[in-house]
C-alpha cells in the first residue's frame, strides 16, 4: 500500500490514500492512479483527487511509491547557471510540467565548469532518477558519452551547437532568429549593421548574414564584433568600440539581451539616440531587456514549449522501453517589434 503523511486535518492525524479517495468520492485506487501516473484517469476526476489532496495535505510516501513503481518521480535538469534570465525561465518551465506530472526536479548547475559538468554527470548516471535533461550545450558536449549507458533517457533542449548524435533534441531554430532580427531590419531600409555577439552565438550571427545577402549585402567581417564576456560590461566595451569604429551603421544586432542594453547605452553615451539614430535588435526576450529603458525591439524564444516538449519527450521515453526518436525538434522564435527600431532617417519605404 502506498501511503503518507499529510498536514494538521484533524490536528496533526495521518493522512491515508483512504482518506483522499473517501474527500473525493472516488476509489483508493483511482488516488493511486492519480499520485503514481501509471494508468490514465479522466480530467475531471484527476482534478478532484487532486483538489483533495491539497485540501487534506496528503503527502504521498516517495519510498514506498518508488517500490511499488519501479520509478523514482525524479527528473533531473542541468543547466549553465540560473542567474542567467534565459536558464532561469527554463529551469520553472520544467519545475512546472513536471509537477503537473507528479515529478520532482533534481537540478544540477555546470557553472560553465567543464569538469564540474563530468563530476555531476558521472554522479548522476548511477543515481535514480527517471530521466535528465540537459539545456545548454555550453562545457558539455564533450561530456556526453558519460551517458551513453545511462539506465533513463537523455534529452536535450536549447542546444546551440553542432547536434550530437545518438540523443535527441528540443531546441530552437537559432540561425531562424537571427535570421528574423535582419530581415526586420532589412525592412525599415538599413543597409549598414554591425552585430555584437556572445562568442557561443555564431549560429544568431550566420542568420542575420543570411538576411543580409539575400538582398546582395554582405555584411563585413569587422562590423562582427563579439564581447570579451556576455555582460554588460563586456559588451558596453565591444558596443563602444564598434560604433566609434563604424559611425555610418544605422542599425545592430545583438544575439542576447543584456548585450543589447549595453548596445543601447553606447549609443547614448555617443551622443546616438534609439531608435532615431541607431536601430538595435535584441534577442531572448529576457527581463534584461527592460534595464535599457526601451521596450526593445527583440527575437523572442519559445521557452515554454521548449520545455514542455523535452519533459514530454523525457517522461513518455522513461514510460516505455524504446528510445526516442534521436531527430531534433526544432522550434521557430518569433520578432516582437518595440520601440528600439525605426525605418532609415529620410528613407520613408522599406527595402
Amino acid at each position: 500500500m502506498i501511503g503518507g503523511l499529510g498536514g494538521d486535518d484533524g490536528g496533526g492525524v495521518m493522512v491515508t490514500m483512504q482518506d483522499v479517495a473517501e474527500r473525493a468520492g472516488v476509489t483508493k485506487q483511482t488516488v493511486s492512479n492519480v499520485v503514481t501516473g501509471r494508468v490514465a484517469v479522466r480530467p475531471a476526476t484527476e482534478a478532484r483527487v487532486r483538489a483533495a489532496i491539497t485540501e487534506l495535505g496528503y503527502v504521498p510516501n516517495l519510498v514506498a511509491r518508488s517500490l511499488a513503481t519501479g520509478s523514482s518521480r525524479t527528473v533531473g535538469l542541468f543547466v549553465p547557471t540560473v542567474s542567467a534570465p534565459f536558464y532561469a525561465d527554463v529551469v520553472e518551465e520544467v519545475e512546472d510540467a513536471l509537477e503537473e506530472r507528479g515529478h520532482r526536479l533534481l537540478l544540477c548547475t555546470t557553472r560553465l565548469d567543464g569538469e564540474r559538468a563530468r563530476r555531476h554527470l558521472a554522479a548522476l548516471a548511477s543515481r535514480s532518477v527517471d530521466a535528465l535533461l540537459i539545456a545548454g550545450d555550453q562545457g558539455l558536449t564533450g561530456h556526453l558519452p558519460l551517458l551513453a549507458d545511462a539506465r533513463f533517457p537523455v534529452v536535450l533542449c536549447a542546444w546551440e551547437a553542432a547536434l550530437p548524435d545518438g540523443f535527441p533534441v528540443v531546441t530552437v531554430d537559432y540561425e531562424h532568429g537571427g535570421h528574423l532580427a535582419g530581415r526586420h531590419l532589412r525592412a525599415l531600409g538599413h543597409e549598414r549593421a554591425l552585430v555584437l555577439a556572445s562568442p557561443a552565438h555564431t549560429v544568431r550571427t550566420a542568420g542575420f548574414r543570411r538576411a543580409f545577402h539575400e538582398d546582395g549585402i554582405p555584411l563585413p567581417d569587422d562590423a562582427v564584433r563579439t564581447a570579451a564576456e556576455p555582460t554588460f560590461r563586456g559588451g558596453l566595451a565591444a558596443a563602444l568600440d564598434a560604433l566609434r569604429a563604424h559611425p555610418e551603421a544605422t542599425a545592430l544586432f545583438a544575439t542576447h539581451d543584456v548585450l543589447a542594453v549595453a548596445a543601447v547605452e553606447a549609443a547614448r553615451a555617443l551622443g546616438r539616440a534609439v531608435p532615431d539614430d541607431l536601430s538595435v535588435v535584441a534577442h531572448d526576450d529576457t527581463p534584461a531587456g527592460v534595464l535599457s529603458g526601451t521596450a526593445l525591439t527583440s527575437v523572442v524564444l519559445p521557452k515554454r514549449e521548449m520545455a514542455r516538449q523535452a519533459v514530454d519527450l523525457a517522461l513518455g521515453a522513461a514510460a516505455s522501453a524504446p528510445r526516442p526518436d534521436p531527430r531534433p525538434r526544432p522550434l521557430l522564435p518569433s520578432l516582437v517589434a518595440g520601440d528600439s527600431t525605426a525605418r532609415v532617417p529620410g528613407r520613408p519605404g522599406g527595402a
